[in-house]
């Protein structure tokens, strides 16, 4: 494959043999690929949520975990993901039901590496043409393309969660949180998971336009209703027929708009303007807004039994200040779509630059983000995204107030381990070590475990479990 002019394809091995991971890694590496390893099911799903993979290769045997299990988990997270199966315990048996499962292909070890690369060359190209077929399906508006709530924490969590038992019901739901969230992208994964996915999926903003316009373009009108009305006109309602509709920023809708809201959620009908005949509709209603909107009804700019109608299932979507676990991963996966969307080399987000981007509030929240990473990635000259470039881009507060959010340092390494009158055994030494060490990690990455756990090169599973081993809480680092 040419890829001189492109980003190297992701490929992840999942393997519980550290050495035979190594000689994949290196083997694939020199063919031009970009290699994670892991040597869990949980790290390798942990890869999934905040990267971009192009292609997995998976042993059969792992250690107190089955590969075909993992095979049917990937499978439910991205359906099209090749994934090549790997076994020293080769069968007739195993590679019929692997493929059943969903496998892309099946090796046994030792295997050939021509046999291995030309199959891994097939499923990335395989992959990449979905992907481009996917694109243009974006383009031309159709509804082909599968929205993506990212992060690993559990507030994030917690939102794909109730997302997923609500999405089949046809409940209206009312999506609530900061602007830049994703409360659109959340909209769009509760259509893309419910019955109605094959129907229109169709978005409107009710504080962009007067109060006569909007009605006009969600109830449609009929022709000399008012001037300029010289046709009739279907309305977004009616062009969203069977589907679903996004009433954003719901807050700011017009009473007069607000009116006729309420009648299509009670009656399941509306009037066109300059209609006398009421038109029946089948949508489902999802309304967002970055408002209190309790207060509103308090103070009387919304209507109480609109809001008691349209809060049939809340939705609330956390800030990026209160999930700052994800920043790393969301950083990553940014600088990966950016340097593709660019013809760019992904470059490497360095420490520092990590450093400012937890420090920051992110007002502007996941969108922010998004944008400061593109702005910074396309500032780079030599593979390596730093300070300077985040700077550039971003509406920074004073560096007084970033140093002021970071934990001060409390643990200096040598006196951890020679500051005692007697030397202790090298047991008790080394479990001091590892204590010191993993705090410090946590220090350094002001209490973001993924972030620390790069920091000390491991990956963010085992770091949990070592964290657990020293009873260690990693809130206690947090700004």
């Amino acid at each position: 494959m040419n890829r001189s002019r492109t980003p190297r394809p992701h490929v992840v091995v999942v393997d519980d043999d550290c050495d035979h991971c190594v000689l994949l890694a290196l083997r694939l590496e020199h063919h031009g690929y970009r290699v994670t390893t892991e040597q869990t099911a949980r790290a390798a799903l942990e890869v999934l949520e905040r990267e971009i993979v192009d292609a997995m290769i998976v042993d059969v045997r792992l250690d107190q975990e089955d590969g075909l299990d993992l095979l049917v988990n990937i499978q439910c997270r991205s359906l099209d993901l090749p994934v090549i199966m790997l076994t020293a315990h080769g069968s007739i048996e195993t590679a019929v039901e692997a493929m059943k499962r969903g496998a892309y292909g099946f090796l046994t070890k030792p295997f050939d590496d021509h046999e291995l690369l030309q199959k891994l060359e097939h499923a990335v190209e395989r992959i990449q043409l979905r992907r481009e077929v996917a694109g243009l399906r974006r383009i031309v508006g159709s509804s082909g393309s599968e929205p993506r709530l990212l992060g690993a924490s559990a507030q994030i969590t917690a939102v794909r969660d109730i997302i997923a038992r609500i999405a089949s019901a046809d409940a209206t739901v009312l999506v609530l949180g900061e602007s830049g969230t994703g409360k659109e992208v959340a909209a769009r994964c509760i259509h893309a998971l419910s019955s109605r996915r094959d129907a229109p999926f169709i978005a409107i903003n009710c504080g962009a336009l007067p109060a006569d316009l909007l009605e006009s373009e969600l109830f449609g009108h009929k022709r000399g209703a008012f001037t300029g009305a010289v046709q009739d006109k279907l309305g977004l309602f009616g062009a969203a027929h069977q589907g679903t509709m996004l009433l954003d920023e719901i807050g700011d809708a017009p009473a007069s708009v607000q009116v006729k809201l309420l009648r299509v959620l009670q009656e399941r009908s509306y009037l066109p303007v300059g209609a006398s005949t009421p038109v029946k509709t089948d949508v489902r209603v999802i309304a967002a807004t970055n408002r209190d909107i309790r207060s509103d009804v308090a103070e009387g700019r919304f209507r109480e039994d609109l809001f008691y109608r349209l809060h049939v299932v809340p939705l609330a979507m956390p800030p990026l200040r209160e999930r700052p676990e994800d920043i790393p991963l969301l950083a990553e996966l940014f600088l990966s779509q950016t340097s593709a969307k660019h013809g760019l080399t992904t470059p490497h987000l360095s420490h520092d630059a990590l450093q400012l981007l937890l420090a920051h509030p992110w007002p502007g929240n996941v969108r922010e983000l998004a944008n400061v990473i593109e702005g910074a990635t396309l500032l780079t000259t030599d593979g390596v995204l730093r300070t300077h470039h985040v700077f550039a881009v971003l509406p920074h507060p004073s560096l007084t107030e970033l140093a002021s959010r970071r934990p001060p340092p409390t643990l200096d390494l040598p006196q951890v381990l020679l500051g005692v009158e007697e030397l202790p055994p090298m047991r008790e030494a080394r479990e001091r070590f590892d204590r010191a060490y993993l705090s410090e990690a946590l220090r350094r990455a002001a209490g973001n475990v993924s972030a620390a756990a790069k920091v000390a090169g491991r990956n963010r599973t085992d770091f949990h479990d070592l964290l657990r081993r020293h009873g260690i809480e990693a809130s206690e680092f947090r700004p």
